[in-house]
């Protein structure tokens, strides 16, 4: 479903991705690891459209993205939830909710009721401001918003940061809900290596800016752990 291959990213001359080619298959989820710093992040924004590669290819469903913009990319099938969640904070949730369906020209259709189904805690705060929210509820807040969208891959940037560890599970039998009903496609960046190991397919690991190890999750083994993500 997504495919980048060579992707080459320089900051102020700084070399930061180093030809990272990894794919994502239709239905399943894929784990993007390393330690901070490594460029997980800045892989996730390659694919967006956020920074602008040097060289390398992205590919949505076989189409080739390197000409869009990112609302472009968003329209062809990509949602994305960025680290810090970046909901509006002075908006309430159902107008966070409702943003994605006008901007993207989406009728309901049932889907704000799945991703509420998704969060129902996001049903009892319809009307409250974002920036009351805990961080957990903006972190499902930001997910339900990427998903109204209706994408083909979800690109989810560590979604467990600063979340407090009932929250990560709730988020975690979501991603597996989501892969249950098999209509899309997930780029989880993670740093939790549990919580990839209760999600997740396959696994790639970056170090200075490059792929280093992958394969299926049930292959991540102490020593890769303790050579690559271990601080």
């Amino acid at each position: 479903m997504l495919s980048i291959s060579d992707i080459h990213v320089s900051y102020d001359g700084s070399r930061i991705l180093r030809g990272v080619t990894l794919d994502v298959p239709e239905r399943s989820l894929v784990c993007l690891m390393g330690r901070n710093g490594v460029g997980k992040t800045t892989t996730l924004k390659s694919i967006i459209g956020l920074v602008k590669n040097d060289s390398g290819v992205v590919k949505l469903a076989g189409d080739d993205l390197g000409s869009l913009l990112p609302d472009e990319r968003a329209r062809r099938g990509i949602g994305y939830v960025p680290q810090g969640r970046d909901i509006f904070p002075h908006l309430t949730v159902w107008e966070n909710l409702k943003l994605s369906l006008v901007i993207h020209g989406a009728k309901t259709n049932g889907q704000v009721d799945r991703v509420l189904d998704l969060f129902p805690i996001l049903k009892e705060f319809l009307q409250r401001k974002g920036g009351l929210l805990s961080g957990g509820q903006q972190q499902q807040l930001a997910i339900a918003r990427a998903l109204l969208t209706n994408p083909k891959v979800l690109l989810l940037d560590e979604p467990t940061e600063g979340i407090q560890p009932n929250i990560i599970d709730q988020i975690s039998e979501t991603l597996l809900k989501i892969k249950k009903e098999g209509t899309l496609s997930i780029l989880l960046v993670e740093q939790y290596l549990d919580f990839c190991l209760s999600v997740g397919d396959s696994f790639y690991i970056m170090d200075r800016g490059a792929i280093v190890a992958s394969g299926p999750v049930a292959h991540l083994n102490n020593d890769l752990v303790k050579q690559h993500l271990t601080v």
